[in-house]
């Protein structure tokens, strides 16, 4: 069901209602309902699954507990999250080794899952196996800080796990807080397993078996969603309730329809707005809007560092030097986000942060010393992509590129393409020079520079091999000094600088639009909204 219309919503609401009921008790049941509208799809119930939309990311938040989570901190507006302060969450409590490789969970007595029946640390010993055995997202995932065997581990007791690294890893905790590594009720799981299937994926496909703050009370893949509070759920950082009894999250294709369902009143709240649109919304006054740049995320144009003439640092020195920022921060999304360019330092960057604003300025007499020094003194021609999807945001910008390599010699043939055509083409390494985002759920500098500057992956989207960085990222996840490893990532920043597989652009604002009665949101890491922090005035 995709709905344009004012009664579609409110349809909605009122079947997640009782079907006759007082009427302040209906009001009540609508101030306790919570609707999400967005662009696009929740395909399955399982974030774990390869192909999980990033909606299906943000459900399976409220549908599954993790062990630990990440904090959050107040910024204007709203809040963050902190990767730096991990708390328990279906554990109550945790301690780390003083070698750190070893970790301890404590679980909470009290959590149940959403059958009734108590969690057990047999229960969290199956979870993490079948995360680092079967083929999912978590495992790529869990590879990445060195969780690569169930014999990594043990239960102690029937209330506490102990997990184990052969060496002391920066990542190891922080990573069992992210999304794919859901706790699952076992014994419903392995009721639905079968000799092809023993970790029951295609089962949990479109059936849950969690302990989350939310139950699924109705689910039609890609078009809607509706959800009902767990009443035994306790596992929040103040071991309350959220707020919201019931949340309805609907697909509605259209940005200029769910601004205006917004608008009416008929929605709550939409994450998926255009950029263009936002301003206009704030200055009406009818909705409210939480902003703040993608911290852990940015917009960034990537050169094919192995293909002609990309393989020239001075031909991406020059077309760094040739870039209108300024120009196409405005143009590609309003100027709202956080700069990524105009950074004042040259050989080493002030500290270990990232991203941050890299020293790139526009200066078309010192491209055009470099392109002639890198043997182009006439330039030559190329292509520059983007994907149809971000065409919105990505077009102006690509029009300005075009006329200012224009300028140095450089002929730019652009290429708008289909969004699966431009993902293939960009994951075999064929396209030369395109435009992109990244986000990167932890959020440390080295882990930025391992996920998409080394390695022949899909997330090395410069195709870039420096051997220096290779083994300061090998390093870096090992060190436990933080003076050493703020050293090795001001180097490792240092080099992306001067050697430019990529000119960082910004990082775009993360656009809430809601109702003026919501209160308390959060950004959070996965990009999705976290129902359970939420609460209405």
């Amino acid at each position: 069901m995709l709905i344009g219309r004012r009664t579609g919503l409110q349809g909605l609401a009122g079947a997640a209602a009782a079907a006759v009921m007082p009427r302040d008790a209906e009001a009540q049941s609508r101030a306790e309902t919570l609707r999400q509208i967005t662009g696009n799809t929740i395909n399955t119930l399982d974030l774990t699954m390869p192909g999980a939309t990033r909606e299906s990311f943000g459900i399976g938040m409220q549908l599954y507990d993790r062990l630990v989570a990440f904090g959050r901190k107040p910024v204007p507006g709203g809040h963050i999250f902190d990767h730096t302060n991990i708390r328990g969450e279906l554990a109550e409590s945790y301690s780390v080794s003083p070698d750190g490789t070893r970790f301890r969970f404590r679980l909470r007595r009290d959590a149940k899952w959403h059958d009734g029946s108590p969690v057990t640390a047999e229960d969290v010993k199956w979870s993490l196996d079948r995360h680092v055995s079967a083929n999912s997202l978590a495992k790529s995932q869990l590879q990445i800080s060195n969780w690569v065997s169930p014999e990594q581990f043990r239960v102690l007791d029937p209330m506490t796990v102990e997990a184990v690294l052969a060496k002391p890893d920066r990542r190891g905790l922080m990573n069992l807080a992210v999304p794919y590594v859901i706790m699952i009720n076992s014994r419903l799981a392995r009721q639905h397993a079968t000799a092809a299937d023993p970790w029951a994926q295609q089962w949990m496909k479109e059936n849950t078996a969690g302990g989350g703050a939310y139950t699924v009370e109705a689910f039609k893949p890609g078009e809607q969603l509706v959800l009902r509070r767990s009443e035994a759920w306790r596992n929040g950082p103040e071991r309350k309730l959220p707020f919201f009894r019931r949340i309805i999250a609907q697909t509605v294709p259209e940005a200029a329809t769910r601004a205006s369902l917004l608008e009416r009143g008929d929605a709550d709240l939409s994450i998926d707005l255009l950029a263009s649109d936002v301003p206009a919304l704030q200055q009406r006054g009818r909705v409210k809007v939480f902003s703040t740049p993608i911290a852990n995320g940015f917009t960034h144009i990537a050169f094919n560092t192995r293909m002609a003439p990309f393989d020239n640092v001075k031909v991406r020195q020059a077309i760094g030097a040739a870039m209108p920022y300024e120009d196409m921060f405005q143009a590609s999304i309003f100027g709202r986000g956080a700069r990524l360019y105009g950074g004042e330092w040259s050989e080493l960057p002030p500290d270990a942060s990232f991203p941050r604003p890299m020293p790139q300025h526009t200066d078309l007499a010192r491209a055009k010393q470099l392109l002639t020094e890198a043997g182009f003194p006439d330039g030559f021609r190329t292509t520059f992509s983007f994907s149809a999807g971000l065409a919105a945001a990505m077009e102006p910008l690509a029009a300005l590129l075009k006329e200012a390599l224009a300028r140095i010699g450089i002929q730019v043939e652009l290429q708008k393409m289909p969004d699966a055509q431009f993902n293939t083409a960009q994951a075999e390494k064929r396209l030369p020079m395109f435009v992109d985002g990244a986000t990167a759920w932890l959020p440390e500098t080295d882990y930025y520079l391992r996920l998409y500057f080394t390695r022949d992956q899909r997330w090395n989207f410069s195709n870039y091999n420096n051997p220096e960085i290779n083994t300061l990222t090998e390093a870096a996840q090992f060190e436990r000094d933080p003076v050493k490893y703020e050293a090795m990532c001001r180097r490792m920043v240092g080099i992306l600088a001067q050697e430019v597989p990529e000119l960082f652009l910004w990082q775009p604002n993360f656009d809430a639009v809601m109702a003026r009665t919501i209160e308390d949101f959060t950004y959070q890491y996965h990009r999705q909204v976290d129902f359970r922090d939420l609460s209405r005035a």
